[in-house]
């Protein structure tokens, strides 16, 4: 049985959450709280395998309560997060700090896709628990060396810690030069990690389909360029591929590379618009394997499901290769999982080696 706390200011909110959850046989919620405070009296006496966490409360915010959580009693915490910039850049912080996923507030009202909205719920609460089962204490550097795991793969990849050395380009010249990321749950603190490893002379062009709401990608896009020595920002119709410079898919939308006479151009589009995420891997790196075919290396990290690889599939086919996050670094090993069990993956990487294995990769 997966223990649950809930804590919420609304109690609408603790409500919904709760009622949800409990229609899962293999969820039990435990109890729930109104604030940061009472959150973490519940969870010291109830040691819940997940907690879900609102960020804007009284007396104690959620994120300094999952600070309070990280530091003393680490485990797998899902954010309930308002779909605002400022909601979007307060998750992108509990993110940091060691937050597993969130849950979208408008997802928790009831709608005609509440069904959906319930199974998505679920599986995030059971997916999360379940990697406090498989794993042992990982690989760690830096602020979260010492935090004992507690629940989670999640805590690995929450802090995005400076790698042991910094990485180094391969002599000699470049025979790829765009590098194609997709990446689901857990991917904020992963794809942080990796572009702000990379050298402000990077070689290749960088697109990301990361699974994010509308108003999450654009704040996404401007931490990490403040963050990273190449340029990041959030695709825009218009935009051109340049090397040193990574474009992040817009959210509730697609981004394609279309191949020109003389150039390769991004564009943004709402189709298909019947493909399961938005922006979708998929979509992307089989447009990328269409446009530019064996001058692309394709990276599949954290993530549910197996968005990736059938675009990862049609890259193979001319001629790019494909790196896949290991098992014991991911936050969910799904949308990895799915690559390596295709038998599409050149090679299985940490993702504190991943920047290194990205330029590796960009001269074989």
């Amino acid at each position: 049985m997966i223990k649950v706390v809930v804590v919420d200011d609304s109690a609408f909110m603790r409500k919904a959450i709760s009622t949800m959850l409990s229609k899962d046989p293999e969820i039990d919620v435990v109890a729930t709280a109104r604030d940061g405070e009472e959150g973490l009296e519940m969870i010291r006496k109830h040691n819940p395998d997940v907690v879900t966490m609102d960020i804007e409360m009284p007396r104690m915010d959620g994120l300094t309560a999952l600070r309070h959580i990280m530091m003393e009693m680490p485990r797998p915490v899902l954010m309930v997060s308002s779909l605002t910039n400022e909601g979007a850049e307060a998750t992108l912080k509990a993110l940091d700090l060691g937050a597993v996923d969130f849950i979208p507030k408008q997802l928790s009202k009831v709608s005609l896709d509440i069904v959906k909205i319930e199974a998505n719920l679920i599986s995030k609460v059971k997916i999360v628990a379940s990697r406090k089962l498989m794993h042992s204490r990982p690989r760690l550097h830096g602020p979260m060396a010492r935090a004992p795991l507690g629940a989670t793969a999640a805590a690995a990849g929450a802090q995005a810690c400076t790698p042991l050395a910094a990485p180094t380009l391969p002599s000699g010249s470049a025979k790829r030069d765009v590098v194609a990321i997709g990446v689901s749950t857990g991917g904020p603190p992963a794809v942080q990690k990796v572009l702000s490893a990379l050298p402000a002379d990077f070689p290749a062009s960088i697109v990301i389909a990361q699974h994010m709401p509308q108003a999450f990608t654009g704040p996404f896009a401007k931490r990490l360029d403040g963050l990273c020595k190449i340029s990041v920002k959030e695709a825009e119709p218009g935009d051109r591929l340049k090397p040193g410079c990574a474009f992040i898919a817009p959210g509730g939308r697609h981004l394609v590379l279309k191949q020109m006479i003389s150039r390769v151009d991004l564009e943004i589009t709402p189709e298909p618009a019947s493909a399961l995420y938005k922006p979708s891997a998929n979509v992307l790196i089989g447009s990328v394997a269409a446009a530019v075919g064996r001058r692309a290396l394709g990276v599949i990290l954290t993530g549910m499901g197996n968005d990736g690889m059938e675009g990862i599939r049609a890259l193979k086919q001319k001629g790019g290769r494909a790196l896949a996050q290991s098992d014991a670094t991911c936050v969910v090993y799904g949308m990895p999982k799915a690559i390596v069990d295709a038998g599409l993956s050149d090679e299985i990487v940490d993702i504190d080696d991943m920047a290194q294995a990205i330029m590796n990769n960009l001269y074989l």
